[in-house]
C-alpha cells in the first residue's frame, strides 16, 4: 500500500497527524506491549490523530471554564472525532483488501484484566503505549513533561492506532528535537511533581524526560484530569499548567509549525500556587 495515498486519504478524513512504523521497529518490546500480540500478522503500525484546538485550552488557562477542554480536548475529540477518522481509514485499508485493526488510546500501565486464554500469550487486555508508538512512527518525540510533542502542534493532539497486514513504507524517525530545553523545564510543575529525570531511547532517538510523581498530578487542580478509562492510568495532563507552559514556550520560540497572530499566554495563568515565575528559565 502506498503511504502517500494512505496519508492523503487520512488527511481527507480529518487526520492532522499521520505516521507509519514497520513492525521491525517494535522488535525490542515484550509480548505484553507488542502489536503482534494483538494481531500476529501485523506488518505496519499506523498512528494518526487530530489536533486539540488552542482555543479549547483558553478557559483552563484563564481558570474560568474547564468543561470546554473536557469535551473538545478529551471526550468528544477522542471518542467521536478521532475515532471516526480512525474508522474511515480502517475502512479504506480493508476496501483495498488488507485487514485493519483500529485501537483506542487506553492506558498501557493498567494491569491485565483477565487470565491467559492461549498458551504462551500474555493475559488480556494487551494495551500498547501510544506515545511510544508515535515516536516509532516518526510523528514526534516524548517531551520533558512526559507527553507526546509533534512539530506542528506540540502537545495538542489526540492519537489512535491502526494495525494492518499491509506492508507500507515507514515514515522517517523525527531527527530534529522539538523541545531542546530540559534544563529550563524542571520547575514547570507548581506542585513539584518533577522529581528527577531519565533518558529514553526509542528507535535510536534519545530523549531526556522528567521522572514524575503522578500521585501529585492526581491532586493537581491546575488543569490535570483523572484518567477517564481506569484509576490506575496516568492523569490526563494535556491541559495542565505544566504542559500549557511548555506549549506556550514552544510557540514563543518558533518551535511549532502551527502559527498564531497572538501569543497564547497573555497574562499570568490561574494556579493554586500564586507567584510562580513560569519564565524564570
Amino acid at each position: 500500500m502506498d503511504r502517500s495515498e494512505l496519508s492523503d486519504f487520512a488527511k481527507g478524513a480529518g487526520a492532522d497527524v499521520f505516521g507509519v512504523a514497520d513492525i521491525g521497529r517494535f522488535d525490542e518490546l515484550p509480548p505484553e506491549k507488542h502489536p503482534q500480540t494483538i494481531f500476529p500478522e501485523t506488518r505496519s503500525v499506523i498512528v494518526l490523530g487530530r489536533r486539540i484546538t488552542r482555543g479549547t485550552l483558553r478557559g483552563v488557562e484563564e481558570g474560568t471554564n474547564f468543561t470546554d477542554y473536557a469535551f473538545y480536548g478529551c471526550h468528544w475529540l477522542d471518542d467521536r472525532f478521532v475515532a471516526m477518522t480512525t474508522y474511515r481509514v480502517a475502512e479504506f485499508i480493508e476496501d483495498a483488501g488488507w485487514e485493519a485493526v483500529p485501537l483506542p488510546n487506553l492506558p498501557p500501565e493498567v494491569p491485565p484484566m483477565g487470565v491467559t486464554v492461549r498458551k504462551n500469550q500474555p493475559p488480556p487486555n494487551v494495551m500498547l503505549d501510544f506515545d511510544d508508538a508515535a515516536v516509532r512512527a516518526g510523528i514526534g518525540e516524548i517531551g520533558y513533561c512526559g507527553v507526546l510533542l509533534t512539530p506542528r502542534f506540540g502537545p495538542r493532539q489526540r492519537i489512535q492506532i491502526i494495525l494492518t497486514d499491509a506492508e507500507i513504507e515507514p515514515s522517517p524517525i523525527l531527527d530534529e528535537p522539538i523541545d531542546p530545553r530540559s534544563d529550563q523545564s524542571k520547575d514547570l510543575c507548581p506542585l513539584g511533581a518533577f522529581i528527577g529525570e531519565k533518558e529514553l531511547s526509542i528507535c535510536g532517538k534519545a530523549m531526556t524526560v522528567a521522572e514524575i510523581d503522578y500521585r501529585k498530578c492526581a491532586d493537581c487542580k491546575n488543569g490535570a484530569m483523572p484518567n477517564r478509562h481506569h484509576p490506575a492510568g496516568k492523569p490526563d495532563r494535556l491541559a495542565a499548567v505544566c504542559v500549557r507552559t511548555c506549549m506556550d514556550y514552544l510557540e514563543r520560540n518558533g518551535r511549532l509549525e502551527n502559527k498564531f497572530s497572538a501569543k497564547f499566554r497573555k497574562r499570568d495563568p490561574w494556579t493554586v500556587k500564586e507567584n510562580i515565575d513560569f519564565y524564570k528559565a
